[in-house]
């Protein structure tokens, strides 16, 4: 039998064994002749630091930290490693800042506590030293494998992290720290109901456990449970209530229950005590443009910039405010910044596209066109977004919810009207929509709602294949009765985003792909469609960096295919659901807006409301990146600013297709 060849790992376990064994010279030049096959190997330019600091070599290994560093700034142990270079040349001050950045990160590392508590003592730090020492002796009392899956998940191998903590609970059995790590691994793996499921039976066990309890929080939030969060955190509140992690999550549950008031007065309370906390200012400016306060928000926006060099997020949130100009020293300093080498990746997109726009507001369409592509090529570099997945599904889709499929299904779900779901691309005009809809009397704006499709989460399952999804092939074995207890979850659900009109609105744009599913849980809902011009709509969001999701977005062919698979799905439900969909095409409602508002309320059954045709006087929150642009009379100055990029938008025109007539069917 021939013998498997070597990985790469099993070369770096080499290394490691000659480092024990003293062998630094031998695991340097092994380390070195792979690095210039894989020069971006974390573990392998770790391998090398550290052995040139045994062999003396100090500069060289700062040098390789450095270039770790760049590639991985969050990687507890390249920390760790400089602290102790420091240490080596008896910087104490240096060397605390780097192993207090190491532990900041990841707190299981036993070594730079030990050495924390003896350069604390070596300075004269009694309190800090204590600290050190109380890190340390908890830490010896847990046990080994719970100690060595944290330092592991810190570092972000949840892969071996997970696998050594699931043996140890099959070992021991119920452990409130193993399942509590157990359950961080589900969040960062977004399996948010194995968290929930595990954080509540940690507590259970255990109800003192803040941390435990603060996780639990965390996890309601990001399921959009934020009532149950928000009790969570009153518990942690009553406990600590100068706590800024208690605080913020709080807020972040004040906002996502529309509550941007209360939001916003729990980050003033927090930057009362911690006034250069950059990520407070940023999260207030976010709450302050929510609600229209701009002025404010640019002045928490700037907070932030100035609070943190190189704060890219600070950077982007004001290019996307979409009215804000930047200055020529702010542009300077974007442009110095995205150039310096040690700029994080996430700092540097965030930059490219703040620069993209601020560049293309004064005309330099050609630089502008640099920025924008290069924080794509960065934005997708870390994207796993595989376009094949949403076609097999797209088409899974056109074979199970057929016209005979919902003739035979008639009468399922729940009779209710109050949702009235717009769906399309991001960038389509869909806020414009939402904004017109949301100033009648009747119908009330909410947000992206996440309810739909966490119910597909649901539905697929926690091991899904992408290339044989378990949906949409499930619905056709539901039954009747399954539809209206969905229905009736999701009017519960979002209940809690209404006030008292009878009609809401769902402005999740994914949604498109799963109206099928809507139809069976609401056949009297009503559906929009929000459509653009296929250049300007994928040119849109070509320019626009997302808080999350839509990985689609950031490169030509994916959002030329998106697009397309769009349209191929919407005739679908158009052949399939005759009727069901009003389509609404963003240039025409800037052409002829009092046109276009009667035909959508038509579509809703409700009255016309000259206050429909004013919808820039609405007083509203807008969570979307045309939040400031809605809060205008409308205007066609955005129609064609596509145009402005045509000598390099060919390959987007090429791989659109036909899709540049089919859209208009």
């Amino acid at each position: 039998m021939q013998a498997t060849p070597p990985t790469v790992e099993d070369d770096i376990r080499r290394f490691r064994q000659s480092q024990k064994a003293g062998q630094h010279g031998e695991a340097l030049r092994g380390a070195e002749a792979m690095l210039r096959e894989f020069p971006q190997n974390r573990d392998l330019l770790l391998v090398a630091a550290t052995s040139q600091r045994h062999m003396g070599r100090i500069d060289e290994a700062l040098a390789t930290l450095e270039r770790l560093e760049i590639l991985q700034p969050r990687f507890s142990r390249l920390h760790q490693e400089r602290g102790l270079c420091h240490v080596a040349r008896k910087d104490a001050p240096h060397a605390i800042d780097a192993l207090l950045r190491a532990v900041n990160i990841n707190p299981a590392l036993p070594g730079s506590w030990s050495m924390l508590e003896g350069l604390y003592r070596l300075i004269g730090d009694a309190r800090n030293a204590a600290t050190a020492a109380a890190h340390v002796a908890t830490l010896k009392s847990l046990s080994p494998e719970v100690v060595t899956a944290t330092s592991l998940f810190s570092d972000g191998d949840l892969v071996p992290a997970e696998r050594i903590v699931r043996a140890f609970l099959l070992e021991h059995g119920d452990h409130p720290e193993a399942m509590r790590l157990l359950a961080r691994i589900a969040m960062a793996r977004d399996v948010l109901d194995d968290a929930e499921t595990l954080l509540g039976a940690v507590l259970t066990l255990a109800p003192d456990h803040r941390a435990a309890r603060y996780d639990y929080a965390d996890t309601l939030v990001k399921r959009h449970k934020f009532r149950q969060a928000q009790e969570q955190l009153r518990r942690l509140l009553a406990l600590d209530a100068k706590n800024p992690d208690y605080r913020s999550l709080a807020a972040t549950a004040a906002v996502g229950l529309g509550d941007h008031d209360g939001a916003i007065a729990l980050y003033r309370e927090i930057l009362a005590d911690m006034p250069d906390a950059p990520d407070v200012h940023l999260w207030l400016a976010h709450a302050l443009k929510t609600v229209g306060q701009v002025p404010e928000a640019i002045a928490e926006y700037r907070a932030a910039a100035a609070a943190r060099p190189a704060f890219g997020d600070a950077y982007w949130s004001l290019a996307n405010l979409k009215t804000y100009r930047f200055e020529d020293g702010e542009i300077a300093r974007m442009r110095a910044d995205e150039a310096a080498q040690a700029t994080a990746a996430v700092d540097r997109y965030h930059l490219c596209f703040a620069l993209g726009k601020a560049l293309e507001d004064r005309g330099e369409f050609a630089q502008s066109w640099v920025y924008y592509e290069r924080g794509n090529a960065l934005k997708r570099a870390q994207s796993r977004y595989d376009p094949e997945n949403l076609e097999i599904n797209t088409r899974r889709q056109t074979e199970v919810c057929t016209r005979d499929f919902f003739a035979a299904c008639a009468g399922w779900g729940v009779p209710e009207r109050d949702p009235i779901f717009i769906v399309g691309l991001p960038r389509s005009g869909s806020t414009l929509i939402e904004q017109i809809l949301a100033s009648h009397s009747q119908i009330e704006g909410t947000q992206e709602l996440a309810e739909i499709p966490r119910f597909v989460l649901a539905m697929q399952g926690r091991d899904t294949d992408p290339r044989n999804p378990r949906y949409p092939a499930v619905l056709a074995e539901m039954s009747g009765e399954d539809f209206h207890a969905l229905g009736e979850r999701y009017l519960t659900e979002t209940r809690v985003y209404r006030t008292r009109t009878p009609f809401f609105i769902d402005k999740m744009p994914n949604n498109f792909r799963h109206i099928g599913l809507i139809h069976l849980m609401f056949p009297n809902a009503r559906i929009i469609d929000a459509r653009r011009e296929p250049m300007a709509c994928c040119f849109g969001n070509l320019k626009q960096l997302f808080a999350n999701g839509q990985e689609f977005t950031y490169g030509i062919d994916d959002i030329a295919r998106y697009y397309r698979t769009y349209l191929e799905l919407m005739a679908h439900w158009d052949a399939a659901l005759p009727g069901r969909v009003l389509r609404v095409r963003h240039e025409d409602v800037v052409d002829d807006l009092d046109g276009s508002v009667r035909r959508m309320l038509d579509h809703c059954g409700l009255p016309f409301e000259p206050a429909c045709v004013d919808f820039h006087k609405a007083r509203r929150s807008v969570r979307t990146p045309s939040s400031e642009q809605v809060r205008l009379p409308i205007f066609r100055d955005g129609l064609d600013a596509w145009k402005n990029y045509e000598p390099w938008l060919a390959p987007l025109r090429d791989a659109l297709g036909d899709a540049l007539e089919r859209y208009r069917q």
